[in-house]
């Protein structure tokens, strides 16, 4: 079994920063993309960030400049680094892991989602 937990949300004013991790734990072979998505109320879900475990990051436009997504691998770990929050960032976010468990079959994952509420 494959658990994936979140955890580093929470409220902070404008212009603050916040910290998302997302930790992998269970009979993992390997794990290839970690991603960061994000779903605001009454919107649909998008992704934020992607690290691939070979190959350049991938960011939202709107998030350039002010993210920083990162991984760990020792730790089977995938960061988010948020500075410049804007009100536009709240939102629930979620980490995705791409994971390659023993004896089964490449899975995507889903953290359980941690709330960030970007106001003053």
């Amino acid at each position: 079994q494959v658990q994936v937990v979140e955890s580093g949300g929470g409220l902070v004013q404008p212009g603050g920063s916040l910290r998302l991790s997302c930790t992998a734990s269970g009979s993992i072979f390997r794990i290839y993309t970690m991603g960061w998505y994000r779903q605001a109320p009454g919107k649909q879900r998008e992704l934020v960030a992607a690290i691939p475990n070979v190959g350049s990051t991938n960011y939202a436009d709107s998030v350039k400049g002010r993210f920083t997504v990162s991984r760990d691998n020792a730790k089977r770990t995938v960061y988010l680094q948020m500075n410049s929050l804007k009100p536009e960032d709240t939102a629930v976010y979620y980490c995705q892991l791409n994971i390659q468990a023993f004896l089964a079959t490449l899975k995507d994952y889903w953290g359980q989602g941690t709330q960030v509420t970007v106001s003053s």
